[in-house]
């Protein structure tokens, strides 16, 4: 039996499009998610192109790079980005024995923008399109992200054990969360006839809903509600999280039905629904 031809670690001669390459491949062989994929490929062919032949490595070249985007304006979260996967790349791809020793951007502590009920219901009330609708509202009441909401299949749904089994989300976890009582009946007549690996929310021309098309459904509905906070797809599940603790579910469980690996990502939405702040009258009578 001959022997596979396995390419070695990248050279110097290498071009950016072939580092490019291994390190896109590298990151499918390690089952890395599509988009950290091509989020880690972006920025090494933006740092390589930017800085240059990245052999021998330099600290200053990595230093430099991620000031320019700072003074960009980018956000600390994207630099941070920036550095994992620069950090990755000269690891994994170029063999790097030598720690790269630059700290983390300090993230930012905003607060999560957070829709009302009433701001929800007038959202829902704005959606004509009954599919849409529904959509909005099962991303609202079990807390789901737009990637999640679009990657539903039919028999990730159980209506009768009113539950969502939600397969391969961040971080590649699956987990289960709930369905709101409210919904079953129209998830129940949406689902009528589809196959199990059907799309539950499927667009005119089939498959599966586009990430950009859940956000603009979403959007249109909040302009339409006439709803003046910088809220994004995304502050549905912050709005789930907010008002199940404001109904006094435990913040584990919460942490449970969002997902999240530490509870403390959870701890946040206690500081939008810390009961004895809001309950504090202010000394201007």
């Amino acid at each position: 039996m001959s022997s596979l031809n396995i390419p070695q670690k990248a050279s110097i001669s290498n071009g950016v499009n072939n580092f490019v390459e291994q390190l896109d491949r590298e990151l499918r062989l390690r089952n890395y998610s599509r988009k950290t994929r091509e989020s880690y490929c972006r920025c090494v062919n933006e740092y390589i192109t930017v800085v240059g032949n990245p052999l021998p490595y330099q600290q200053k070249y990595v230093e430099d790079f991620l000031l320019a985007k700072q003074e960009k304006g980018l956000s600390p979260q994207t630099i941070n980005l920036y550095l994992n996967a620069i950090k990755h790349f000269y690891r994994e791809i170029l063999a790097l024995r030598q720690r790269i020793n630059i700290k983390f951007a300090k993230r930012s502590k905003k607060l999560p923008i957070v829709l009302s009920r009433q701001e929800i219901q007038a959202l829902l009330a704005t959606i004509t399109n009954t599919k849409h609708k529904l959509m909005i509202a099962l991303a609202y009441g079990a807390g789901l992200r737009v990637s999640e909401i679009i990657n539903l299949y039919a028999s990730d749904v159980l209506i009768d054990e009113l539950t969502l089994h939600i397969k391969e989300a961040k971080g590649k976890k699956d987990r289960i969360t709930l369905i709101p009582e409210k919904l079953k009946d129209d998830l129940r007549a949406l689902l009528a006839g589809k196959k199990g690996s059907d799309s539950v929310f499927a667009s005119e021309r089939g498959g599966k809903l586009t990430t950009r098309t859940a956000q603009k459904i979403f959007e249109h509905a909040l302009q339409k509600a006439g709803i003046q906070k910088s809220a994004t797809f995304h502050s549905l599940r912050h709005s789930f999280a907010t008002h199940l603790l404001e109904n006094g579910v435990d913040v584990r469980y919460v942490q449970e039905l969002l997902g999240h690996a530490n509870i403390r990502t959870t701890q946040l939405y206690t500081q939008v629904t810390n009961p004895m702040l809001k309950n504090i009258k202010s000394p201007l009578t």
